[in-house]
């Protein structure tokens, strides 16, 4: 049988190698989230290039200047288990029209995407143009319902596209390279906090990152060049 004194020092032992756990788990889980997050801007960058180079995406091309944001989605999976239901995680960028210069991505998901039958496969990348102040400021919320909380509509596809589109986000999708039917009315938009807080370093807010500017990391820089250099 344990002695008193020594059960005593058994049970501080414990206490310490639990604290000890617990403290060391949470650097490991913000490095984790951290790594998500710079992922998902490398390939947000991917994305946004391979739209660039594409002559079919001429709308998006020729009507970047006059958009105030873009939400880029480098994979939009669909789970078909969940009655067709789908979505990804992605960032948002607004335009400063004065520098021509991004912000630094915030991060949101997307949920509840209606796949149709043109798409080539499960999974596809989506760039939506964000148009219109109404958009903005529907983004600054928690959540926003698309079609419910703002219009958007599907852009223009084919060399040479012209349209006059009124909407408050334009939507292009791409499946393994070719056009991809992706039907984003009802899709909800949510702010992905943790990947915001991991990527910055602290609890911060789309507005602090997309308007206040408090915030910033050099792992978008790369991508914040390219964005730029595609209103030349």
């Amino acid at each position: 049988m344990l002695s008193r004194k020594m059960l005593c020092t058994t049970i501080i032992a414990a206490v310490v190698l639990s604290a000890w756990v617990m403290t060391a788990a949470v650097p490991v889980l913000a490095a984790s989230d951290a790594d998500d997050a710079q992922a998902i801007v490398d390939k947000a960058r991917v994305t946004f290039n391979g739209f660039m180079r594409d002559s079919e995406y001429s709308y998006l091309h020729e009507n970047l200047a006059k958009a105030k944001g873009l939400l880029i989605y480098p994979q939009v999976l669909k789970a078909g288990f969940i009655l067709g239901g789908s979505g990804g995680t992605g960032v948002l960028v607004l335009k400063d029209p004065a520098k021509k210069d991004w912000s630094e991505p915030a991060f949101y998901t997307m949920g509840s995407v209606t796949f149709g039958l043109q798409i080539g496969g499960e999974a596809a990348e989506v760039i939506m143009m964000v148009m219109t102040q109404k958009a903005v400021d529907t983004l600054f919320a928690s959540s926003a319902k698309l079609g419910a909380d703002a219009s958007i509509s599907a852009g223009p596809v084919g060399t040479g596209a012209k349209a006059n589109i009124v909407a408050d986000f334009i939507s292009f999708a791409r499946s393994k390279g070719a056009y991809a039917g992706l039907n984003l009315e009802g899709s909800v938009l949510s702010v992905r906090d943790s990947l915001n807080k991991a990527y910055y370093g602290k609890e911060v807010r789309p507005v602090d990152i997309l308007v206040k500017k408090t915030v910033s990391n050099k792992g978008a820089d790369g991508f914040r060049e390219d964005l730029k250099k595609a209103l030349k």
